[in-house]
């Protein structure tokens, strides 16, 4: 049996930030920032992205909700993608990631931490969290994932279906990210539940400032598409 992190009590507090609404844009918005302490375990105040204290979304929405694979967007980008995995181990899930996962006070659940790389510079931190249940039987594999990505199995697989997404913007020295990711301005992040084979499992993605979205479009093609848009879940709060 792994030892892992104990419940979390802190919480974070909130704050107005400036943060552009595109790379390119020449204004900004205030938008709530979630403070984390550095070094903290803190949950970050995640939120639907219809409330109104994040009325500044629309010019994110875009790619921010983006229900497709965003390694499929990663990689189409041209540039050489890569997955480093920064940690893996048992751990207990925090606060909010137990209640969107309906999972107990105490019960363990696999804590898997990435960065998604291109020309090997990070562009998003991933976080995701399998229950111990979801890691048996058909999902077993997911133990032993390594460098691989975790997506490309996700979006590939039949049946699978996701949750809304849960919304952010996070310090960028929130206590959140690994020490090594840390940066100066704000980060927006986002996270959604996985149903696969009966099993749920939680992503969360921090698009760190390397990070350059995809101009407004068509979305990825229906193909890459189907598996996620018609059947998705309600969150869970």
């Amino acid at each position: 049996m792994c030892k892992g992190d104990g419940p979390v009590t802190a919480r974070g507090d909130l704050a107005c930030a400036c943060i552009l609404a595109h790379p390119r844009a020449s204004s900004c918005t205030a938008i709530p920032v979630t403070r984390v302490p550095p070094d903290s375990s803190a949950d970050p105040a995640w939120r639907s992205p219809d409330d109104p204290r994040l009325a500044g979304l629309h010019g994110l929405r875009h790619w921010l909700l983006d229900d497709g694979s965003l390694t499929r967007r990663l990689v189409d980008s041209g540039r050489p993608f890569r997955v480093q995995r920064l940690s893996q181990r048992w751990a207990t899930p925090r606060a909010s990631e137990r209640r969107v996962l309906a999972t107990g006070l105490r019960e363990r659940a696999l804590v898997r931490e990435v960065a998604l790389r291109l020309d090997d510079e990070a562009v998003v931190f991933a976080r995701s969290v399998f229950p111990y249940a979801s890691l048996c039987g058909r999902l077993a594999h997911l133990r032993k994932l390594e460098g691989s990505s975790l997506g490309a199995i996700l979006f590939s697989a039949p049946g699978m279906r996701r949750s809304p997404f849960q919304v952010v913007l996070l310090d960028g020295d929130s206590g959140y990210l690994p020490p090594g990711l840390r940066q100066r301005p704000p980060a927006w992040a986002r996270r959604s539940v996985f149903r696969l084979h009966g099993q749920r499992l939680l992503v969360s993605e921090v698009f760190l400032a390397p990070f350059r979205p995809w101009a407004p479009g068509p979305g990825l093609e229906r193909g890459w598409r189907r598996r996620v848009s018609a059947a998705i879940l309600p969150a869970t709060q």
